[in-house]
């Protein structure tokens, strides 16, 4: 009984790298951070097309406060490989740019259209002939020679 003790404790404190090369994970391990033992195949998906040996030497070669993001990076790298062997994350981001050069299109088209209207708009404003004088609110007499200041700006 004892026996079996022993190894449930050794069990329950390997990070998924350990567990998954059936060794024992020292204090200073330096996947445990990143590969909880509960969450063995984030560790089997980046190990897949890394290597451990690879994701250990870039873990040992970067800052501790950059690990974390890189851990989640190939594994979100390695999940689109997974679905996708060919293009892997690429093809999301190339998808991604083509969608926004069709918004970006869209958005000019609809500015086109946009000065178009404003500039039929303006067209179709009746001017003042020169006999005729504008009143303003405020008393002021308007001949209409200078435009209004409230005009759009782009």
């Amino acid at each position: 009984m004892n026996r079996f003790h022993k190894l449930d404790k050794m069990t329950s404190t390997r990070c998924a790298v350990c567990k998954y090369f059936r060794r024992r994970c020292p204090p200073d391990c330096i996947f445990a951070p990143y590969f909880p033992n509960n969450d063995p195949q984030k560790f089997t998906c980046v190990h897949r097309f890394y290597g451990a040996s690879n994701i250990g030497k870039m873990l040992e070669e970067m800052h501790v406060h950059l690990r974390a993001d890189a851990v989640d990076s190939l594994y979100y790298e390695a999940k689109c490989r997974i679905q996708d062997p060919v293009y892997g994350c690429v093809g999301i981001i190339s998808s991604l740019h083509q969608q926004i050069q069709i918004a970006q299109s869209h958005l000019a088209k609809a500015q086109a259209e946009l000065s178009f209207l404003d500039a039929n708009l303006a067209a179709a404003e009746p001017t003042p002939s020169h006999s005729e004088l504008l009143v303003q609110p405020n008393g002021v007499v308007d001949h209409g020679l200078v435009e209004p200041l409230n005009t759009w700006f782009y």
